[in-house]
């Protein structure tokens, strides 16, 4: 089976169903836009590409995408964004947020129907897992990146980044290469430049068997969620008598339910403060990560950690 109809197999680039891809000008994304061109029809793709003008190539990268979407016969939409001088946080944060913003709004201007695509692949999925299993605890590091997340897909994540070159150099579709990518600076580049190579010593398949590894993850934990479910029975509050006799990695993972469905965000941490919960009797308890645990009468809830007051000026 070739590269289209391994894609074409995941169900996720329809015929004539709308979807904006996210095209960078490297390698994977001209491989996606490619195939989402031939999968769902040019009239239904739509090219997104940001420009963040971060890098001396950022322009060349823009006049790039827009020779491949000419080619390809798919409308392009260009996106410039200046990060304010007073932002904090992640560079690579702020960039998604932009990327995937402009990305939603495109899509929901296409209707109900319309998709985002992002062209991360099998070599992304096991960078991520291994990066993520680096930096956080929980079995979240190992069920990496979902196939799809609400209107966002990625088609590719059965594809690796040696498969998308071949294709690419197949079609005669030239890419651009983001220097960054080969440095340290940033933590996926130790991870791409220095973990990945080292476990492809240990065994050729090792990124694949990690990729794998995942799939089979993300499918035993649909399991464990109907176990939570079925311990919590619709509730959003359990006995913390109740929650002593479960299985210890069952309870934890109430928890984090319970601390997840407050917050309205993951909480990596929350599992790790079972044993706080159930000795603490009646008051409250920090969870970190937006949440707090309640109990009340012996019973666990949880809620939403409050925002500290605003320092008087």
């Amino acid at each position: 089976m070739d590269l289209i109809e391994r894609v074409a197999a995941t169900g996720l680039l329809e015929p004539a169903r709308p979807v904006v891809v996210l095209v960078s000008g490297g390698r994977d994304s001209v491989c996606l836009l490619d195939v989402a061109a031939a999968l769902s029809g040019a009239d239904a793709v739509r090219a997104l590409h940001v420009n963040y003008g971060l890098r001396d190539a950022a322009n060349a990268d823009e006049a790039h995408c827009a020779a491949l979407a000419e080619r390809l016969g798919v409308p392009l939409e260009v996106h410039r964004a200046a990060r304010p001088d007073d932002a904090g946080g992640n560079l690579q944060a702020w960039a998604r947020d932009v990327r995937y913003g402009a990305a939603a709004r495109l899509a929901a201007a296409a209707g109900a129907a319309g998709r985002v695509a992002a062209a991360h692949t099998a070599t992304d999925q096991a960078e991520t897992i291994l990066y993520r299993l680096a930096a956080s605890p929980g079995r979240r590091a190992l069920l990496g990146m979902p196939a799809q997340s609400g209107r966002l897909v990625r088609p590719l994540l059965g594809i690796t980044r040696e498969e998308t070159a071949a294709w690419c150099r197949a079609r005669g579709l030239e890419w651009r290469e983001d220097a960054t990518n080969a440095t340290d600076r940033y933590a996926r580049g130790r991870v791409r430049g220095g973990l990945v190579p080292a476990l492809r010593a240990v065994h050729p398949a090792a990124e694949r068997n990690v990729v794998r590894t995942a799939e089979l993850l993300r499918d035993e934990a649909e399991v464990l969620d109907v176990v939570v479910d079925t311990a919590l029975a619709g509730r959003d509050r359990i006995a913390v008598d109740h929650l002593a006799t479960l299985p210890r990695a069952l309870a934890r993972l109430v928890v984090r339910r319970l601390a997840e469905r407050a917050s309205g965000a993951y909480c990596a941490r929350a599992a790790g403060r079972l044993d706080d919960i159930v000795a603490l009797g009646d008051g409250a308890l920090d969870l970190g990560d937006g949440a707090r645990a309640i109990v009340d009468g012996g019973v666990l809830r949880c809620e939403r950690t409050p925002r500290l007051p605003a320092r008087p000026t």
